[in-house]
């Protein structure tokens, strides 16, 4: 049996758009600064529950507050013309229907799914799509269960937001886990699955025991780790110690490990003071009783964690509780990125300034980086060479492996945010992968995936057979 650790126990209760005029606390602020919320909640979702009102929020500091921002609609997040435009169609008590017209104009112009999620991304059963999966990198394979679209509570700079507004015909579900089975016995080149959602946490375990039992079996020995992306640990942590069915969560990962899998909750935590609650280390330490890994990842954002000190408290507060820090990422190019937005090069020096405050233990992070089309890129340092200043870049991750690891180079641009304000160094004009992105993009072209007469079979030092 789990082992339980006491912290008093909560109901869970939610906040929506329409529920703006009812929570207490925002009842500090006037009817203007309340108008312009539910302006930006029209276009953007907005949710949250009570546990992150309460408990993680300072109220005596907002709006500056850093979960305040990074929870609540601020109205910087609309271009000005955008925000003033719905709220005079919410003073005027407009018609739904002409709200809902006017919010998606405005979702469609802010990059719903960046870095080639739509065209790039699916992959095929037997010629037929897979639109709850994407296999972007050859290992691993992201999976989208369509019980688990939705999250405690919404985060204001989400790069997932179109999941969340009704863009149904971008939405990535799967309703079953027999198509994801299928499609990675076909596939044994793939050794890590991760579940995403949304978060894959709001389902109940009995529910999320269909997806992950199957994985478990001989015939799929070949996948290694078992991950799920979720912000549950900060924003809900009684889902791992108090709710109704936590033990039966702590006793399916029990399985999971059991069955030879390594299993990692990929925890997002932006802000220290989501570890700083009881039963938010309470969640840690029950997962890690259950033989799962917590890693912890999160973008930097400004507004909420834009600088060293912020991170290096994170990060220790992280190594003490047996967590590893594992990611800091590059807001993504979509929503309302104007607003969370850090230039590259501050970004670099936040994260270097914090990396040099911490112990070889959190030097596991790593960052900043950008999850672009052609895969992740790290910001890996800026130098001058050949008397041009330059960033230096690497592949974590790449469409093609033989990018992975290979280090590449920017002209210095103090402004950029992205890799698509880039420039290559050195007088040269395009990136050395960008013809071969637009043949993908082009002809849909896939690499071999899963083709066993591409692949070298062995026979690892487990017993298990893999595919090379």
């Amino acid at each position: 049996m789990p082992k339980k650790i006491a912290v008093a126990s909560r109901p869970f209760r939610v906040y929506t758009r329409r529920d703006l005029d009812r929570i207490p606390q925002l009842q500090r602020f006037g009817n203007d600064e309340l108008l312009a919320m539910k302006a930006v909640a029209h276009v953007l979702p907005f949710r949250v529950n009570d546990y992150v009102c309460d408990e993680l929020i300072d109220w005596d500091h907002v709006p500056a507050d850093p979960i305040f921002q990074l929870t609540f609609p601020q109205p910087g997040m609309l271009a000005p013309t955008d925000i003033d435009r719905m709220i005079d169609l919410l003073r005027q008590d407009a018609p739904d229907a002409e709200l809902q017209a006017e919010a998606r104009r405005i979702q469609l112009s802010l990059n719903p799914h960046p870095a080639g999620q739509v065209e790039l991304n699916v992959p095929q059963l037997d010629g037929e799509p897979l639109p709850g999966m994407q296999h972007k990198y050859r290992e691993t394979v992201l999976f989208f269960p369509s019980s688990g679209q939705t999250c405690h509570t919404y985060c204001t700079y989400c790069f997932r937001w179109p999941q969340f507004v009704g863009l149904d015909e971008l939405k990535f579900a799967a309703r079953e886990a027999d198509s994801l089975a299928a499609y990675l016995q076909q596939h044994p080149e793939v050794n890590s699955v991760l579940f995403t959602g949304g978060d894959p946490m709001v389902m109940k375990t009995r529910v999320l025991r269909r997806y992950i039992e199957p994985l478990l079996r001989r015939e799929l020995d070949h996948i290694v780790s078992i991950r799920i992306g979720t912000k549950a640990p900060a924003y809900w942590p009684q889902r791992f110690v108090t709710d109704d069915d936590a033990d039966d969560l702590m006793a399916l990962f029990e399985e999971v490990h059991a069955a030879g899998r390594h299993l990692a909750l990929m925890a997002h935590y932006s802000h220290p003071r989501e570890l700083s609650t009881a039963v938010a280390q309470a969640a840690v330490e029950r997962l890690q009783n259950a033989g799962a890994t917590v890693r912890c990842q999160a973008p930097l954002i400004r507004h909420v964690n834009d600088d060293a000190q912020t991170w290096s408290d994170l990060w220790k507060s992280q190594i003490v509780l047996g967590a590893v820090p594992y990611y800091m990422f590059v807001e993504r190019d979509t929503g309302p990125r104007h607003y969370f937005e850090v230039p590259l090069a501050r970004a670099f020096d936040i994260f270097t300034e914090a990396y040099r405050r911490v112990s070889g233990l959190g030097r596991t992070v790593r960052g900043p980086s950008m999850s672009a089309t052609p895969g992740k890129v790290l910001v890996d340092g800026i130098a001058e060479i050949r008397g041009e200043k330059v960033f230096v870049l690497k592949f974590l991750q790449a469409r093609d492996q033989n990018w992975v690891n290979r280090v590449f180079f920017a002209r210095y641009d103090e402004q950029a945010t992205w890799i698509d304000q880039l420039r290559p160094a050195f007088g040269e004009q395009e990136w050395w992968f960008e013809s071969m992105i637009r043949a993908m993009q082009q002809q849909g072209w896939q690499p071999p995936w899963g083709d066993r007469s591409q692949v070298r079979k062995r026979v690892t030092h487990f017993g298990h057979v893999e595919w090379e």
